[in-house]
């Protein structure tokens, strides 16, 4: 998916990250519906007067979500952003490392979690994103040189928590990525 971007966009965005890192699959959408071809489709599932039904909410106004749902992007743009802002390209030195300090007690540091990689072994950064039926996971070692980026998409069910089945595979694919001391960093 090529995305041509509009007024509507960020062109400080566009000038100092998706320009310089050749992010072309990736928007803001601001308030529109609209998502760019071709895409992964997320649904809801309810149930009325008895019976089950099942929705297609991929197109939605994602700004009621605020910064959760300001982008939209590929798995290939999140690899090269993620490698290239802990890679050292977009922050000076000093401010980076301020960005990975994580505050004692939430592990949350400026815009990334910090967390220990598998089994306790090396650290890893990450900051995962949704809206309704999609997620996108995105993990990276601290210099940026081994990312997981990957898309999801469920039928989302308000009596069916996915918590649980999202964090294991979740978890599967962090050890798998980052496992055996590859974390380190």
């Amino acid at each position: 998916m090529s995305v041509t971007p509009t007024v509507q966009d960020r062109p400080e965005l566009r000038k100092v990250i998706q320009g310089p890192l050749g992010l072309t699959d990736t928007l803001v959408p601001d308030t529109r519906t609209e998502v760019p071809e071709p895409h992964a489709h997320a649904c809801y599932r309810y149930e009325e007067d008895g019976e089950r039904k099942t929705v297609d909410v991929t197109r939605q106004n994602p700004s009621w979500i605020s910064t959760g749902g300001d982008m939209i992007s590929t798995t290939r743009d999140l690899h090269t952003f993620v490698s290239a802002l802990l890679g050292g390209r977009l922050l000076p030195a000093p401010l980076l490392a301020e960005m990975c300090e994580p505050h004692p007690k939430a592990g949350y540091c400026l815009g990334v979690f910090v967390q220990p990689g598998p089994d306790g072994k090396g650290t890893v950064i990450t900051h995962n994103g949704g809206i309704a039926g999609h997620a996108a996971l995105l993990y990276s070692t601290p210099d940026g040189s081994t990312t997981l980026t990957a898309a999801l998409n469920w039928v989302d069910d308000a009596g069916l928590s996915l918590a649980v089945p999202f964090q294991q595979a979740t978890q599967r694919l962090v050890e798998e990525v980052f496992g055996d001391g590859r974390a380190a960093g």
